[in-house]
């Protein structure tokens, strides 16, 4: 399942921290937003965190964890 991007985010940190994400990035071949994503849905499935979105009629969507553990298998090349 293909997430649609339209927030930004943008971080402060030390320069030790940003070598080690761009370290982590290129041993995956991910981007570096990829890779953040990566980890906070790791992080999201690891503790049980769901996100709530509103749709576009109001009402409100859960997001599982679950769907980290699938979208890193597809991006593997894995199956769904």
């Amino acid at each position: 399942m293909r997430r649609l991007k339209d927030e930004t985010l943008s971080i402060r940190t030390s320069a030790e921290v940003k070598q080690l994400l761009r370290m982590a990035a290129e041993r995956e071949h991910r981007s570096i937003a990829s890779m953040m994503e990566v980890l906070i849905l790791h992080y999201a499935q690891e503790h049980a965190l769901t996100a709530l979105l509103e749709r576009s009629d109001g009402r409100t969507e859960s997001k599982r964890p679950e769907e980290a553990a699938k979208i890193k298998n597809m991006n593997k090349g894995g199956s769904a």
